[in-house]
């Protein structure tokens, strides 16, 4: 950790990491959500320490830093497994297949797509969960596998509670019988 960071508290590191990563300055980011990660670590708080590392990940991946970013989240799906806290874990096996899909593991990446999505759907959070299908339906799409997209997005959608207007109207178009 570095001095200065020895010299801030947790909810300091934590506000300049977000305040980096508003400014779209995503390597630095990820550095300070890393100092989060070990202060809170330091504290003892490995539910937190496990988030910060999650949001370094998705900072490295915003900085185009593919394997950093899968490093920076492997495990954390565990920690939020043994708290059972099934939104933060499939959140982190979604960013996990992210990074996964960044550096051209497709067959992983699909898997951890639908692991988050089970993990987000037994958590009851169909919003997230609909998001998760929907990067996989990119996924799909960008491999010209156009009826798995469209299963994908009809399987994310099926379970959100109140649509969006621009959801609703996907809804619309995908349910539509050919």
């Amino acid at each position: 950790m570095t001095q200065m960071a020895e010299r801030l508290s947790f909810p300091e590191i934590l506000a300049n990491a977000q305040r980096l990563y508003q400014a779209g300055d995503y390597p630095a980011a990820a550095s300070a959500f890393g100092e989060a990660a070990a202060c809170a670590q330091q504290l003892g708080d490995e539910l937190a320490a496990a988030e910060m590392k999650n949001n370094q990940s998705v900072a490295l991946l915003r900085a185009k830093l593919a394997q950093a970013a899968l490093e920076a989240s492997q495990g954390t799906e565990l920690v939020f497994a043994k708290a059972n806290d099934l939104r933060r874990q499939g959140m982190a096996l979604g960013n996990q297949a992210s990074a996964l899909e960044a550096l051209g593991r497709r067959k992983e990446a699909v898997l951890g797509y639908q692991q988050a999505a089970a993990v987000l759907e037994r958590a009851g959070e169909g919003d997230l969960r609909a998001e998760i299908m929907q990067l996989l339906a990119v996924h799909y799409l960008r491999r010209a596998k156009f009826i798995d997209a469209v299963i994908a997005l009809q399987s994310g959608l099926a379970g959100v509670k109140n649509p969006t207007a621009k959801q609703r109207l996907m809804k619309k178009f995908l349910f539509i019988r050919l």
